[in-house]
Protein backbone atom coordinates (compact mmCIF):
# COMPACT_ATOMS: atom_id res chain seq x y z
CA UNK A 1 0.00 0.00 0.00
CA UNK A 2 1.22 3.52 -0.47
CA UNK A 3 1.67 6.10 2.82
CA UNK A 4 -1.94 7.28 2.61
CA UNK A 5 -3.16 3.58 2.97
CA UNK A 6 -6.77 4.76 1.89
CA UNK A 7 -8.83 2.37 -0.71
CA UNK A 8 -9.14 4.46 -4.25
CA UNK A 9 -12.85 4.13 -5.94
CA UNK A 10 -10.74 1.73 -8.86
CA UNK A 11 -8.47 -0.41 -7.17
CA UNK A 12 -6.05 1.94 -6.32
CA UNK A 13 -5.02 4.23 -3.09
CA UNK A 14 -5.82 7.92 -1.91
CA UNK A 15 -3.47 10.17 -0.80
CA UNK A 16 -5.21 13.79 0.63
CA UNK A 17 -3.49 17.15 1.09
CA UNK A 18 -1.70 19.91 -1.04
CA UNK A 19 1.95 18.69 0.16
CA UNK A 20 1.28 14.81 -0.01
CA UNK A 21 -0.30 15.22 -3.77
CA UNK A 22 2.74 17.61 -4.98
CA UNK A 23 4.83 14.96 -3.32
CA UNK A 24 3.38 12.60 -5.10
CA UNK A 25 3.23 14.49 -8.45
CA UNK A 26 6.64 15.59 -8.32
CA UNK A 27 8.36 11.78 -6.86
CA UNK A 28 6.67 9.21 -8.48
CA UNK A 29 3.62 10.57 -11.44
CA UNK A 30 4.30 7.77 -12.93
CA UNK A 31 1.63 5.99 -10.11
CA UNK A 32 -0.75 9.12 -9.97
CA UNK A 33 -3.35 7.84 -11.96
CA UNK A 34 -5.40 11.05 -11.66
CA UNK A 35 -6.23 14.43 -9.17
CA UNK A 36 -8.99 15.94 -7.91
CA UNK A 37 -9.40 19.30 -6.94
CA UNK A 38 -11.87 20.88 -5.39
CA UNK A 39 -13.73 23.86 -7.14
CA UNK A 40 -13.73 26.31 -4.49
CA UNK A 41 -9.35 26.09 -4.32
CA UNK A 42 -7.79 28.54 -6.65
CA UNK A 43 -4.94 30.98 -6.08
CA UNK A 44 -1.26 29.60 -6.07
CA UNK A 45 -1.40 26.16 -4.95
CA UNK A 46 -3.54 25.19 -7.62
CA UNK A 47 -1.45 26.81 -10.56
CA UNK A 48 0.78 24.68 -9.16
CA UNK A 49 -0.78 21.54 -8.90
CA UNK A 50 -2.07 21.83 -12.30
CA UNK A 51 1.08 22.49 -13.73
CA UNK A 52 2.76 19.20 -11.91
CA UNK A 53 -0.39 17.36 -13.78
CA UNK A 54 0.54 19.16 -17.49
CA UNK A 55 4.38 18.34 -17.39
CA UNK A 56 3.77 14.87 -16.28
CA UNK A 57 0.84 13.87 -18.33
CA UNK A 58 -1.44 13.66 -15.17
CA UNK A 59 -5.81 13.89 -15.24
CA UNK A 60 -6.39 16.87 -12.91
CA UNK A 61 -10.29 16.99 -12.39
CA UNK A 62 -12.24 19.93 -10.87
CA UNK A 63 -14.61 18.63 -8.57
CA UNK A 64 -17.65 19.51 -5.86
CA UNK A 65 -16.50 19.83 -2.25
CA UNK A 66 -19.17 17.46 -1.54
CA UNK A 67 -17.02 14.59 -4.32
CA UNK A 68 -13.48 14.60 -2.06
CA UNK A 69 -16.13 14.16 1.50
CA UNK A 70 -17.10 11.40 -0.08
CA UNK A 71 -13.95 9.63 -0.66
CA UNK A 72 -14.02 8.93 3.21
CA UNK A 73 -11.22 11.44 4.39
CA UNK A 74 -12.18 13.78 6.75
CA UNK A 75 -9.56 16.69 5.93
CA UNK A 76 -7.90 16.95 2.44
CA UNK A 77 -7.40 21.00 1.88
CA UNK A 78 -9.15 20.77 -1.47
CA UNK A 79 -6.73 17.88 -3.06
CA UNK A 80 -6.87 14.20 -3.23
CA UNK A 81 -4.64 11.59 -6.20
CA UNK A 82 -5.27 8.50 -6.63
CA UNK A 83 -2.23 6.44 -6.81
CA UNK A 84 -1.73 2.64 -8.30
CA UNK A 85 -0.91 0.52 -5.29
CA UNK A 86 2.78 -0.49 -6.25
CA UNK A 87 4.73 -0.54 -2.87
CA UNK A 88 4.61 -0.21 0.71
CA UNK A 89 7.19 2.76 1.28
CA UNK A 90 9.51 5.19 -0.57
CA UNK A 91 12.97 3.99 -1.49
CA UNK A 92 15.91 4.53 0.49
CA UNK A 93 17.80 7.66 -0.19
CA UNK A 94 18.58 8.92 2.69
CA UNK A 95 21.82 7.91 4.65
CA UNK A 96 21.78 4.23 5.20
CA UNK A 97 24.30 4.68 8.46
CA UNK A 98 21.24 6.44 10.45
CA UNK A 99 18.23 4.41 11.22
CA UNK A 100 15.17 5.54 13.29
CA UNK A 101 12.87 2.58 15.05
CA UNK A 102 9.67 3.44 16.19
CA UNK A 103 7.40 1.24 18.63
CA UNK A 104 4.15 2.84 19.93
CA UNK A 105 4.08 5.84 18.59
CA UNK A 106 -0.18 5.85 18.27
CA UNK A 107 -0.77 9.25 17.29
CA UNK A 108 -0.66 9.91 13.42
CA UNK A 109 0.03 13.59 14.16
CA UNK A 110 3.04 12.36 15.70
CA UNK A 111 4.39 9.49 13.69
CA UNK A 112 3.49 12.36 10.69
CA UNK A 113 5.92 14.62 12.87
CA UNK A 114 8.72 12.45 13.13
CA UNK A 115 8.61 11.29 9.61
CA UNK A 116 8.96 15.19 8.09
CA UNK A 117 11.87 15.18 10.87
CA UNK A 118 13.07 11.95 9.36
CA UNK A 119 13.58 13.47 5.85
CA UNK A 120 15.04 16.54 6.85
CA UNK A 121 17.66 15.08 9.03
CA UNK A 122 17.86 12.47 5.85
CA UNK A 123 17.50 9.55 7.70
CA UNK A 124 18.30 6.20 5.99
CA UNK A 125 15.19 3.68 7.24
CA UNK A 126 12.23 3.96 9.40
CA UNK A 127 11.34 1.13 11.53
CA UNK A 128 8.03 0.50 12.84
CA UNK A 129 6.65 -1.30 14.96
CA UNK A 130 3.69 -3.20 13.72
CA UNK A 131 1.63 -3.43 16.70
CA UNK A 132 0.59 -0.98 18.91
CA UNK A 133 1.92 1.84 16.46
CA UNK A 134 -0.47 4.25 14.20
CA UNK A 135 -1.19 3.20 10.24
CA UNK A 136 0.89 5.17 7.39
CA UNK A 137 -2.96 6.52 7.33
CA UNK A 138 -3.94 9.86 5.25
CA UNK A 139 -3.48 11.94 8.04
CA UNK A 140 -0.04 10.75 8.69
CA UNK A 141 0.87 11.65 5.46
CA UNK A 142 -0.99 15.31 5.41
CA UNK A 143 1.04 16.02 9.10
CA UNK A 144 4.51 14.71 7.47
CA UNK A 145 3.81 17.12 4.75
CA UNK A 146 4.67 15.01 1.63
CA UNK A 147 8.05 13.51 3.45
CA UNK A 148 6.15 9.72 3.36
CA UNK A 149 6.77 9.74 -0.79
CA UNK A 150 10.76 10.18 0.36
CA UNK A 151 11.22 8.41 3.45
CA UNK A 152 11.61 4.55 3.69
CA UNK A 153 8.83 3.38 6.26
CA UNK A 154 9.29 -0.46 7.06
CA UNK A 155 6.67 -2.44 8.67
CA UNK A 156 8.67 -4.79 11.60
CA UNK A 157 7.42 -7.35 14.13
CA UNK A 158 10.08 -7.91 16.12
CA UNK A 159 11.32 -5.06 17.78
CA UNK A 160 14.19 -7.17 19.64
CA UNK A 161 15.01 -9.64 16.30
CA UNK A 162 15.22 -6.08 14.94
CA UNK A 163 17.77 -4.41 16.95
CA UNK A 164 20.38 -8.09 17.12
CA UNK A 165 20.39 -7.80 13.63
CA UNK A 166 21.52 -3.88 13.19
CA UNK A 167 23.90 -4.53 15.75
CA UNK A 168 25.32 -7.83 13.57
CA UNK A 169 25.27 -5.31 10.82
CA UNK A 170 27.73 -2.96 12.94
CA UNK A 171 25.57 -0.50 14.51
CA UNK A 172 25.06 1.43 17.82
CA UNK A 173 21.66 1.56 19.44
CA UNK A 174 20.30 4.22 21.27
CA UNK A 175 17.14 4.82 23.55
CA UNK A 176 15.53 8.07 23.87
CA UNK A 177 14.83 8.11 27.41
CA UNK A 178 14.27 10.95 29.80
CA UNK A 179 17.55 10.19 32.06
CA UNK A 180 19.85 9.43 28.96
CA UNK A 181 22.73 10.88 27.98
CA UNK A 182 22.75 14.29 25.82
CA UNK A 183 23.61 13.52 22.85
CA UNK A 184 26.14 16.29 21.90
CA UNK A 185 28.18 13.93 24.87
CA UNK A 186 27.65 11.04 22.28
CA UNK A 187 29.40 9.66 19.42
CA UNK A 188 26.62 10.09 16.58
CA UNK A 189 28.68 10.18 13.54
CA UNK A 190 28.64 6.42 12.81
CA UNK A 191 26.16 3.39 12.54
CA UNK A 192 23.44 4.79 14.81
CA UNK A 193 19.96 3.24 15.14
CA UNK A 194 17.77 6.00 17.53
CA UNK A 195 15.15 3.85 19.33
CA UNK A 196 11.84 6.09 20.28
CA UNK A 197 8.75 5.07 22.02
CA UNK A 198 5.37 5.79 22.73
CA UNK A 199 3.69 8.92 24.17
CA UNK A 200 3.04 7.49 27.43
CA UNK A 201 5.57 4.60 28.46
CA UNK A 202 8.37 5.59 26.08
CA UNK A 203 10.16 2.20 25.09
CA UNK A 204 9.57 -1.02 26.08
CA UNK A 205 11.43 -2.37 29.16
CA UNK A 206 13.34 -4.92 26.62
CA UNK A 207 13.84 -2.46 23.70
CA UNK A 208 15.96 -0.45 26.59
CA UNK A 209 17.68 -3.77 27.53
CA UNK A 210 19.07 -4.19 24.36
CA UNK A 211 20.51 -0.67 23.45
CA UNK A 212 24.17 0.64 24.06
CA UNK A 213 22.98 3.43 25.59
CA UNK A 214 20.43 5.94 26.54
CA UNK A 215 20.02 9.06 24.97
CA UNK A 216 18.06 12.19 26.36
CA UNK A 217 17.48 16.05 26.40
CA UNK A 218 17.97 17.96 30.05
CA UNK A 219 14.71 19.79 31.27
CA UNK A 220 15.17 23.34 32.48
CA UNK A 221 11.42 24.42 32.82
CA UNK A 222 9.02 22.68 34.59
CA UNK A 223 7.28 20.72 32.40
CA UNK A 224 8.97 17.12 32.92
CA UNK A 225 9.57 15.83 29.16
CA UNK A 226 8.97 17.21 25.77
CA UNK A 227 6.67 15.64 22.89
CA UNK A 228 8.20 12.53 20.87
CA UNK A 229 8.40 14.22 17.58
CA UNK A 230 10.29 17.66 19.16
CA UNK A 231 13.02 15.00 20.92
CA UNK A 232 13.20 13.26 17.52
CA UNK A 233 14.06 16.21 15.94
CA UNK A 234 16.92 17.75 18.43
CA UNK A 235 18.56 14.05 18.60
CA UNK A 236 18.89 13.60 15.02
CA UNK A 237 20.33 17.09 14.27
CA UNK A 238 22.59 17.02 16.87
CA UNK A 239 23.75 13.49 14.82
CA UNK A 240 23.65 15.65 11.34
CA UNK A 241 25.63 18.35 13.06
CA UNK A 242 28.50 15.69 13.91
CA UNK A 243 28.11 14.25 10.28
CA UNK A 244 28.70 17.27 8.59
CA UNK A 245 31.50 18.06 10.97
CA UNK A 246 33.03 15.02 10.47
Amino acid sequence: MSASGVPGSSGGELVAGFHPVREALRHRPHAVRRVLASERRGGARLREIEELCRRHGVRCEKVPESALAALGIEVHNGFAAELAAQRASAPATGDANLVVLLEDIQDPRNLGAILRVCDGAGVGRVLVRDRGSAPLSPLVARTAAGATEWVSVERITNTAQTLERLKSDGFWIYGAAEAGTPPWQLDLSGKVALCLGGEEKGLRQRTRELCDGLVGLPMRGKVESLNVATAASAVLYEAVRQRIRA
